[in-house]
């Protein structure tokens, strides 16, 4: 059965989509950009910065649905520019300090509202 999560705590959907769906065990969440779920605006600052405003929206949308970050199994990570890998992993390895999720980490040539990251996850539970 399909179950749509939403939660205050995360950016309100821009669109025609959820924040996330849950299908039994399993729950698929939005792409997430660095947008302050308070203001609805978009975060100044680095990619570190962005990068932790991001996992936070996941975070409580993830913690709405009564998952936990550990149980993310995979993510996708879309950055504006590939060179800021290194400053972005430094912030996502301390949002999954054991057993990291699967990912795939790609350069997009624009994300909306030109922010340097999007990241969506799924998270499952055995």
């Amino acid at each position: 059965m399909k179950e749509v999560v939403y939660t205050e705590a995360a950016p309100k959907p821009i669109g025609p989509y959820s924040q996330a769906v849950k299908v039994g065990n399993m729950l698929f969440v939005a792409g997430q950009i660095p947008v302050d779920p308070k203001t609805g605006e978009v975060v100044s600052g680095d990619i570190k910065e962005q990068t932790r405003r991001v996992l936070e929206n996941i975070k409580a949308v993830v913690e709405a649905a009564g998952f936990t970050m550990n149980d993310v199994v995979m993510a996708f990570v879309f950055l504006a520019d590939m060179n800021h890998f290194p400053a972005f992993n430094e912030v996502y390895a301390q949002y999954f300090p054991e057993k990291p999720p699967a990912r795939v980490t790609v350069q997009a040539a624009r994300l909306p509202r030109d922010v340097l990251i999007e990241i969506a996850v799924i998270a499952a539970r055995g």
